[in-house]
C-alpha cells in the first residue's frame, strides 16, 4: 500500500536517486552539497549565512571630496583621496606592526565622532544600517580581523570587526 503523505522538499532542493545505492537523497542547488535525509527548510544561495549583526571599530580619513568635508577634528578638510589614503596606509603599517591598536589611532585621527566613543566603536549593527562598501566590507571580516581600505561617499576607512 502506498504513502498517502505526500513528501514535500523545501524550495532549493531537489530529490535524486543515487545510481550507486538506488537510494534517494537531496541536493542544493545553490551549494552543489547533498544528504539523505529531506532537508526541513529552503536551501540558502552559498554566502547567504553569516551574522545578523557585527560590531566593529573604525578609522576614518575624511578628503575634499568626502560627502561631508569636515569633522570634529577640522572643519575644513582640503587633503585629496590620495593624500588621505596615503594618511591610512601609514595608520594600517602601524596597527601590522604592533605599534599601534586601531582604537588608539581612531580616538586620535578619526574623523568620524565615534573617536570619542570608545576609539572608533560603532556598536552593534545590522544589515542596511552602513554605507554599502562598508556593509560589504565589515559581514566580510570575521572577529578580530582588519580590513584593508574601505572607500565610502564619507571617506577611507579601516575597519576591524569586534563581535
Amino acid at each position: 500500500m502506498a504513502d498517502s503523505t505526500e513528501e514535500v522538499v523545501p524550495a532549493g532542493w531537489e530529490k535524486r536517486l543515487s545510481r550507486s545505492t538506488g537510494m534517494h537523497y537531496y541536493l542544493n542547488v545553490y551549494t552543489k552539497e547533498s544528504q539523505w535525509d529531506l532537508p526541513t527548510s529552503p536551501a540558502e544561495p552559498a554566502g547567504s549565512q553569516g551574522p545578523a549583526q557585527v560590531q566593529c571599530s573604525h578609522l576614518l580619513v575624511k578628503h575634499n571630496k568626502s560627502r561631508r568635508a569636515s569633522s570634529w577634528r577640522q572643519e575644513n578638510i582640503t587633503r585629496s583621496k590620495e593624500e588621505a589614503q596615503k594618511i591610512l596606509e601609514g595608520y594600517m603599517q602601524q596597527i601590522k606592526s604592533g605599534d599601534a591598536t586601531l582604537q588608539e589611532l581612531a580616538q586620535k585621527f578619526s574623523d568620524c565622532s565615534s573617536a570619542k566613543r570608545g576609539g572608533g566603536d560603532l556598536g552593534v549593527f545590522g544589515r542596511g544600517t552602513m554605507q554599502k562598501p562598508f556593509e560589504e566590507a565589515a559581514f566580510a571580516l570575521k572577529v578580530g580581523e582588519l580590513s584593508g581600505i574601505v572607500d565610502t561617499d564619507s571617506g577611507l576607512h579601516i575597519i576591524l570587526r569586534t563581535l
